[in-house]
Protein backbone atom coordinates (compact mmCIF):
# COMPACT_ATOMS: atom_id res chain seq x y z
CA UNK A 1 0.00 0.00 0.00
CA UNK A 2 1.19 3.78 -1.02
CA UNK A 3 0.53 7.01 1.64
CA UNK A 4 -0.35 10.07 -0.78
CA UNK A 5 0.87 12.84 1.55
CA UNK A 6 1.47 16.12 1.68
CA UNK A 7 3.09 17.65 5.07
CA UNK A 8 3.03 21.36 6.60
CA UNK A 9 6.01 21.64 8.78
CA UNK A 10 8.22 24.09 10.76
CA UNK A 11 11.61 21.99 10.88
CA UNK A 12 12.99 21.98 13.65
CA UNK A 13 14.50 18.86 14.85
CA UNK A 14 12.15 16.28 14.96
CA UNK A 15 10.31 17.62 11.85
CA UNK A 16 13.22 16.73 10.03
CA UNK A 17 13.17 13.44 11.36
CA UNK A 18 9.78 13.25 10.66
CA UNK A 19 10.76 14.87 6.59
CA UNK A 20 13.59 11.75 6.90
CA UNK A 21 11.03 9.24 7.14
CA UNK A 22 8.59 10.10 4.85
CA UNK A 23 11.17 10.71 2.23
CA UNK A 24 12.91 7.44 2.75
CA UNK A 25 9.68 5.06 3.29
CA UNK A 26 8.77 3.23 0.11
CA UNK A 27 5.43 2.84 1.64
CA UNK A 28 5.18 6.56 1.26
CA UNK A 29 4.61 8.96 -1.71
CA UNK A 30 5.36 12.38 -0.16
CA UNK A 31 3.43 15.51 -3.20
CA UNK A 32 4.73 17.85 -1.10
CA UNK A 33 6.32 20.57 1.52
CA UNK A 34 4.84 23.34 2.87
CA UNK A 35 6.79 25.15 5.27
CA UNK A 36 4.84 27.46 8.42
CA UNK A 37 6.37 30.02 10.93
CA UNK A 38 6.54 27.53 14.21
CA UNK A 39 9.92 26.38 15.73
CA UNK A 40 11.32 29.23 13.86
CA UNK A 41 10.94 32.09 10.95
CA UNK A 42 9.58 30.63 8.11
CA UNK A 43 12.33 31.74 5.95
CA UNK A 44 14.23 29.20 8.16
CA UNK A 45 11.61 26.51 8.56
CA UNK A 46 11.38 27.23 4.52
CA UNK A 47 15.31 27.19 4.36
CA UNK A 48 15.81 23.77 6.55
CA UNK A 49 12.96 21.92 4.73
CA UNK A 50 14.87 22.53 1.77
CA UNK A 51 18.23 21.18 3.39
CA UNK A 52 16.53 17.78 4.14
CA UNK A 53 14.91 17.28 0.73
CA UNK A 54 17.96 18.38 -1.03
CA UNK A 55 20.27 16.22 1.77
CA UNK A 56 18.25 13.04 0.32
CA UNK A 57 18.31 14.15 -3.83
CA UNK A 58 14.71 14.10 -3.76
CA UNK A 59 12.08 16.06 -6.40
CA UNK A 60 10.01 17.00 -3.51
CA UNK A 61 8.82 20.58 -4.14
CA UNK A 62 8.57 23.05 -1.22
CA UNK A 63 6.76 25.94 -0.46
CA UNK A 64 6.90 29.05 1.52
CA UNK A 65 3.74 29.60 4.09
CA UNK A 66 2.71 31.96 6.64
CA UNK A 67 4.90 34.09 8.40
CA UNK A 68 3.41 34.51 11.47
CA UNK A 69 -0.13 33.36 13.04
CA UNK A 70 -3.61 34.34 11.87
CA UNK A 71 -4.07 36.73 15.31
CA UNK A 72 -2.00 36.34 18.57
CA UNK A 73 1.92 37.32 18.13
CA UNK A 74 4.33 35.12 16.85
CA UNK A 75 6.65 33.13 19.56
CA UNK A 76 9.28 30.88 18.08
CA UNK A 77 10.84 27.75 20.18
CA UNK A 78 14.46 28.99 19.30
CA UNK A 79 15.31 28.10 22.89
CA UNK A 80 14.53 24.22 21.67
CA UNK A 81 15.74 24.14 18.22
CA UNK A 82 18.46 26.39 18.55
CA UNK A 83 18.67 30.41 16.29
CA UNK A 84 18.75 28.41 12.75
CA UNK A 85 16.63 24.99 13.83
CA UNK A 86 18.48 22.61 12.81
CA UNK A 87 21.90 22.43 14.45
CA UNK A 88 23.95 20.21 15.10
CA UNK A 89 25.32 19.83 10.63
CA UNK A 90 26.40 21.65 8.02
CA UNK A 91 23.93 21.27 5.11
CA UNK A 92 25.86 23.59 3.39
CA UNK A 93 24.23 26.48 1.57
CA UNK A 94 23.80 25.10 -2.00
CA UNK A 95 20.14 22.98 -1.42
CA UNK A 96 17.64 24.92 -3.80
CA UNK A 97 14.75 27.82 -3.46
CA UNK A 98 11.18 27.08 -2.84
CA UNK A 99 8.39 27.34 -5.52
CA UNK A 100 7.38 30.41 -6.76
CA UNK A 101 4.06 29.27 -5.34
CA UNK A 102 2.69 30.37 -1.94
CA UNK A 103 1.79 26.98 0.33
CA UNK A 104 -1.56 27.64 0.51
CA UNK A 105 -1.70 28.16 -3.57
CA UNK A 106 0.47 24.80 -3.51
CA UNK A 107 -2.25 22.91 -0.89
CA UNK A 108 -4.91 24.06 -3.05
CA UNK A 109 -2.86 22.72 -6.31
CA UNK A 110 -1.85 19.64 -5.44
CA UNK A 111 -5.06 18.61 -3.36
CA UNK A 112 -7.53 19.13 -5.72
CA UNK A 113 -5.16 17.20 -8.64
CA UNK A 114 -4.71 14.20 -6.50
CA UNK A 115 -6.41 11.19 -8.35
CA UNK A 116 -7.17 9.62 -4.90
CA UNK A 117 -7.52 11.68 -1.42
CA UNK A 118 -4.72 13.03 0.53
CA UNK A 119 -3.72 12.27 4.16
CA UNK A 120 -2.26 16.07 5.30
CA UNK A 121 0.47 15.60 7.96
CA UNK A 122 1.05 19.19 10.46
CA UNK A 123 3.78 18.97 12.35
CA UNK A 124 3.66 22.63 13.00
CA UNK A 125 1.71 25.42 13.80
CA UNK A 126 -1.44 24.68 11.69
CA UNK A 127 -1.72 28.46 10.50
CA UNK A 128 -1.26 27.53 6.28
CA UNK A 129 -4.23 24.79 6.85
CA UNK A 130 -6.38 27.54 8.24
CA UNK A 131 -5.99 29.81 5.46
CA UNK A 132 -6.50 26.77 3.03
CA UNK A 133 -9.93 26.15 4.65
CA UNK A 134 -11.03 29.55 5.18
CA UNK A 135 -10.46 30.26 0.96
CA UNK A 136 -10.60 27.02 -0.58
CA UNK A 137 -12.83 24.98 1.22
CA UNK A 138 -13.66 22.58 -1.93
CA UNK A 139 -9.68 21.20 -0.91
CA UNK A 140 -11.67 18.85 2.15
CA UNK A 141 -13.70 16.52 -0.23
CA UNK A 142 -10.19 15.60 -1.51
CA UNK A 143 -8.29 15.01 2.00
CA UNK A 144 -8.64 11.82 3.59
CA UNK A 145 -7.64 12.63 6.92
CA UNK A 146 -5.20 14.68 9.01
CA UNK A 147 -2.37 13.37 11.56
CA UNK A 148 -1.34 16.30 13.28
CA UNK A 149 0.96 16.55 15.68
CA UNK A 150 -0.16 19.00 18.62
CA UNK A 151 -2.37 19.44 21.57
CA UNK A 152 -2.44 17.03 24.85
CA UNK A 153 -5.30 15.76 26.90
CA UNK A 154 -3.27 15.91 29.81
CA UNK A 155 -0.05 18.86 30.60
CA UNK A 156 1.09 21.42 28.12
CA UNK A 157 4.76 22.43 27.40
CA UNK A 158 4.25 26.27 26.69
CA UNK A 159 1.55 26.17 29.46
CA UNK A 160 0.35 24.03 32.30
CA UNK A 161 -2.50 23.73 29.54
CA UNK A 162 -1.22 24.25 25.85
CA UNK A 163 0.91 22.18 23.86
CA UNK A 164 3.61 24.67 21.43
CA UNK A 165 1.48 23.96 17.98
CA UNK A 166 -1.47 24.41 19.23
CA UNK A 167 -0.44 27.44 21.51
CA UNK A 168 1.34 28.96 18.63
CA UNK A 169 -1.69 29.70 16.80
CA UNK A 170 -4.55 28.44 18.60
CA UNK A 171 -6.85 30.06 15.94
CA UNK A 172 -6.02 27.59 13.52
CA UNK A 173 -6.08 25.02 15.35
CA UNK A 174 -9.58 25.85 16.14
CA UNK A 175 -10.50 25.87 12.44
CA UNK A 176 -8.61 22.76 11.64
CA UNK A 177 -10.66 20.70 14.70
CA UNK A 178 -13.62 22.20 13.12
CA UNK A 179 -13.45 21.53 9.64
CA UNK A 180 -15.23 18.39 9.66
CA UNK A 181 -12.10 16.37 7.76
CA UNK A 182 -11.42 13.14 10.43
CA UNK A 183 -8.36 14.58 12.44
CA UNK A 184 -5.65 12.06 14.42
CA UNK A 185 -4.67 14.20 17.25
CA UNK A 186 -0.75 13.14 18.22
CA UNK A 187 -0.12 15.07 21.27
CA UNK A 188 2.21 14.75 24.10
CA UNK A 189 0.21 12.26 25.58
CA UNK A 190 2.10 9.92 23.22
CA UNK A 191 5.36 11.95 22.20
CA UNK A 192 6.21 12.13 25.58
CA UNK A 193 6.54 8.54 26.41
CA UNK A 194 8.02 7.69 22.91
CA UNK A 195 11.39 8.68 23.95
CA UNK A 196 14.32 7.67 21.61
CA UNK A 197 16.84 6.23 24.32
CA UNK A 198 20.41 6.90 24.60
CA UNK A 199 21.07 3.43 23.55
CA UNK A 200 18.89 3.66 20.19
CA UNK A 201 20.71 7.50 19.75
CA UNK A 202 24.09 5.52 19.99
CA UNK A 203 23.31 3.20 17.40
CA UNK A 204 21.76 5.62 15.15
CA UNK A 205 25.19 7.39 15.02
CA UNK A 206 26.42 3.90 12.78
CA UNK A 207 23.77 4.09 10.47
CA UNK A 208 25.71 5.66 7.46
CA UNK A 209 24.83 9.40 6.32
CA UNK A 210 21.29 9.69 7.07
CA UNK A 211 22.29 8.29 10.95
CA UNK A 212 25.02 10.34 11.26
CA UNK A 213 23.09 13.63 10.29
CA UNK A 214 19.93 12.66 12.59
CA UNK A 215 22.57 12.08 15.45
CA UNK A 216 24.14 15.01 15.24
CA UNK A 217 20.87 17.21 14.82
CA UNK A 218 19.27 15.06 17.37
CA UNK A 219 22.10 15.39 20.32
CA UNK A 220 21.82 19.67 19.48
CA UNK A 221 17.94 19.23 20.65
CA UNK A 222 17.63 21.01 23.89
CA UNK A 223 14.13 18.76 24.84
CA UNK A 224 14.44 15.81 26.43
CA UNK A 225 17.08 14.16 29.42
CA UNK A 226 18.93 11.30 30.69
CA UNK A 227 16.35 9.40 29.29
CA UNK A 228 15.99 9.98 25.92
CA UNK A 229 14.79 12.56 23.49
CA UNK A 230 10.57 13.00 22.66
CA UNK A 231 10.56 12.90 18.54
CA UNK A 232 7.45 14.41 18.83
CA UNK A 233 6.69 14.84 14.76
CA UNK A 234 8.01 11.51 14.13
CA UNK A 235 4.54 9.92 15.66
CA UNK A 236 2.87 10.85 12.50
CA UNK A 237 4.93 9.10 10.22
CA UNK A 238 4.61 6.35 12.92
CA UNK A 239 0.76 6.49 12.97
CA UNK A 240 0.52 6.41 9.31
CA UNK A 241 2.26 3.34 8.93
CA UNK A 242 1.64 1.22 12.01
CA UNK A 243 -1.70 2.58 13.92
CA UNK A 244 -2.12 -0.78 15.35
CA UNK A 245 1.17 0.38 17.99
CA UNK A 246 -0.65 3.31 19.12
CA UNK A 247 -4.10 3.72 21.15
CA UNK A 248 -6.67 6.12 20.11
CA UNK A 249 -9.78 7.24 21.84
CA UNK A 250 -12.62 9.34 19.68
CA UNK A 251 -13.92 12.50 21.01
CA UNK A 252 -14.69 15.87 20.55
CA UNK A 253 -11.75 18.26 20.86
CA UNK A 254 -11.74 21.96 21.16
CA UNK A 255 -9.55 24.60 21.15
CA UNK A 256 -8.96 27.10 23.30
CA UNK A 257 -8.54 30.21 21.68
CA UNK A 258 -8.72 33.19 24.33
CA UNK A 259 -7.41 33.87 27.95
CA UNK A 260 -4.78 31.89 30.31
CA UNK A 261 -6.17 28.38 28.63
CA UNK A 262 -4.80 29.65 24.89
CA UNK A 263 -4.20 27.00 23.05
CA UNK A 264 -5.55 24.07 25.21
CA UNK A 265 -7.20 20.97 23.83
CA UNK A 266 -10.24 19.74 25.45
CA UNK A 267 -11.33 16.54 25.29
CA UNK A 268 -14.77 15.75 25.64
CA UNK A 269 -14.33 12.41 27.44
CA UNK A 270 -17.70 11.49 28.44
CA UNK A 271 -19.16 12.49 25.15
CA UNK A 272 -21.96 14.71 27.24
CA UNK A 273 -21.31 18.55 25.26
CA UNK A 274 -21.65 17.43 21.82
CA UNK A 275 -24.56 15.25 21.36
CA UNK A 276 -22.16 12.30 21.22
CA UNK A 277 -20.43 13.72 18.03
CA UNK A 278 -16.65 13.13 18.05
CA UNK A 279 -14.00 15.05 15.47
CA UNK A 280 -10.78 13.66 16.25
CA UNK A 281 -9.09 9.69 17.17
CA UNK A 282 -6.73 10.94 20.33
CA UNK A 283 -3.48 9.02 20.84
CA UNK A 284 -3.34 7.97 24.12
CA UNK A 285 -1.07 5.31 24.24
CA UNK A 286 1.96 3.70 22.39
CA UNK A 287 4.49 1.08 21.92
CA UNK A 288 7.96 2.86 22.80
CA UNK A 289 9.84 -0.30 22.40
CA UNK A 290 8.80 -0.45 18.93
CA UNK A 291 8.83 2.86 18.08
CA UNK A 292 12.60 2.87 18.76
CA UNK A 293 13.62 -0.31 17.33
CA UNK A 294 11.23 1.05 13.87
CA UNK A 295 12.83 4.15 14.30
CA UNK A 296 16.53 2.50 13.84
CA UNK A 297 15.03 0.33 10.71
CA UNK A 298 13.72 3.11 9.01
CA UNK A 299 17.46 4.63 9.02
CA UNK A 300 19.09 1.60 9.12
CA UNK A 301 17.27 1.04 4.88
CA UNK A 302 18.11 4.27 3.80
CA UNK A 303 20.78 4.59 0.99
Amino acid sequence: MTYKIIMDTDPGIDDAAALTMALNDPEIDLKLVTAVAGNVTVDKTTANALKIVHFFDKDVPVAAGAKQPLIKPFEDAARIHGESGMPGYDFGDDYGQPIEKSAVEALRDEILAADEPITLIPTGSYTNIALLFSQYPEVKKNIKEIIAMGGTLSEGNMTSAAEFNCFTDPHAAKIMYDSGIPIVMVGLDITLKALLTPETLDKLSTLGRAGNMLHGLITHYNDGDENGHPMHDVNTIFYLLHPEAIKTEEMWVDVQTEGPAMGETVGDIRGAYHDGKTNAKVCVDIDTEYFNKWFLEEVSKIK
